[in-house]
């Protein structure tokens, strides 16, 4: 039985207590939809963002909801299972291929709980169909199986309203590039162009791209989830102000500037860091006054040296402003351009919106990275090894995700 959110809640707190992280430093939490989950960051009070790939699964499982496409579906899979089980199919599937001249392919089987796998596997049997017809006809107890000409068009359907979003799901499942910021323009995408319903669609096409933008739309229209990727998107020099809506603009930028000087005021950790290695050097500048020290020489360009203009003319809230206001002026990124490294090349230019942008480009668009982690314990601690104590757990799975 799993957990219920009051442990959960608890859990999460312990965690950062554990790695000596700061609660008020959290910025926000990448869960699945589990109900358990959403009541553990709000009892937390955390924001929490919504797992695009959870979501595009359910959205394209609600668009599933037809009669044609259950019995399509359901066909595939007495298909591919009529295949896994018997070597004399399979051997007759390859000389079928070599006899139509197709590609030498292994049919598919769904993964209940991966979405991309349903769609390779429809996207195979379109591909392999006349192989696998050949078989099946061939077979009087397996003739029953053979896809009629409506189930290869409602797959071709399907097939063609989602197989353009299963490479998104791969791409926002990624833990080493930022992805957070990439939720506003992919929607933005998948409204204008990729579910925008076109003349050549088939009405199921058509009906799908509908029912999974309109569930996408509802789950991420909420304020909270909204304004968050706005601000992901404002940090983004490749996009900026392009994807938000021209009458939140000023609020994002507003809501910018007060949370940069909140930072500012609330440095945290690395401000008593900071003033220990003062107290050190101090210390040694001290000891080291003792010893005699020669006299540098002044050089000539020291004589014509001007002083540099200060900000002390602006307050701290108008020094902020002015400082987002040239980053939004400058010239946007490059659309392969990592943001990170980016915001390291321009951190002296722009040094106060750089620690806001490190804030939220760190979230992950998906919780894909935090699951790979639990399937990565799974794999370490079976029942011939269920007596592995935490400590040792932690660094083999730790081990495991860095070699």
């Amino acid at each position: 039985m799993p957990p219920n959110g009051e442990v959960i809640a608890q859990g999460l707190i312990d965690a950062l207590a554990s790695w000596g992280l700061s609660e008020d430093r959290q910025s926000c939490i990448t869960t699945d939809s589990g109900t358990n989950m959403v009541k553990a960051t709000s009892l937390n009070k955390w924001t929490r963002l919504q797992c695009f790939g959870h979501r595009l699964h359910l959205a394209i499982e609600r668009a599933g909801k037809d009669k044609r496409m259950d019995r399509a579906v359901g066909l595939c899979k007495k298909v591919v299972a009529a295949f896994s089980f018997s070597w004399k199919k399979k051997r007759d599937l390859a000389t079928a291929q070599e006899e139509l001249k197709l590609p030498k392919h292994k049919l598919v089987t769904e993964s209940p709980t991966r979405w991309g796998s349903r769609q390779k596997m429809v996207a195979r049997m379109i591909e392999q169909h006349k192989a696998i017809s050949q078989v099946l006809s061939a077979d009087k107890k397996t003739r029953h199986l053979v896809p009629t000409w409506q189930d290869i068009e409602v797959l071709e359907s399907m097939n063609e309203a989602l197989k353009p979003l299963l490479e998104f799901t791969d791409s926002l499942s990624g833990e080493s590039y930022v992805s957070v910021s990439y939720l506003k323009p992919v929607l933005h995408l998948f409204r204008t162009e990729l579910l925008n319903p076109s003349d050549d669609d088939t009405q199921l096409t058509k009906d799908i791209k509908t029912a999974v933008i309109e569930y996408l739309n509802e789950k991420y229209d909420d304020e909270i989830t909204d304004k968050l990727l706005d601000m992901a998107s404002l940090l983004d020099p490749r996009f900026k102000t392009q994807y938000i809506r021209p009458d939140k603009i000023e609020a994002i930028k507003t809501r910018a500037v007060t949370e940069i000087l909140k930072m500012e005021g609330d440095p945290g950790p690395s401000t008593s860091q900071a003033s220990c290695r003062t107290e050190e050097l101090e210390a040694e500048g001290g000891a080291a006054a003792a010893l005699p020290v020669k006299k540098q020489r002044k050089s000539l360009g020291s004589f014509f040296k001007k002083p540099c203009p200060s900000n002390t003319g602006l307050s701290d809230m108008q020094a902020v402003e002015g400082e987002l206001e040239n980053y939004l002026m400058g010239p946007d990124a490059d659309s392969e351009t990592e943001p990170l490294d980016w915001w390291k090349v321009y951190d002296k230019k722009f040094p106060k919106v750089s620690q806001l942008a490190r804030r939220y480009l760190c979230i992950p668009a998906t919780s894909s990275s935090s699951e790979r982690i639990f399937s990565t314990g799974g794999n370490i601690v079976t029942c011939h090894r269920a007596a592995l104590k935490p400590e040792t757990v932690d660094k083999l799975v730790f081990l495991a995700r860095n070699l």
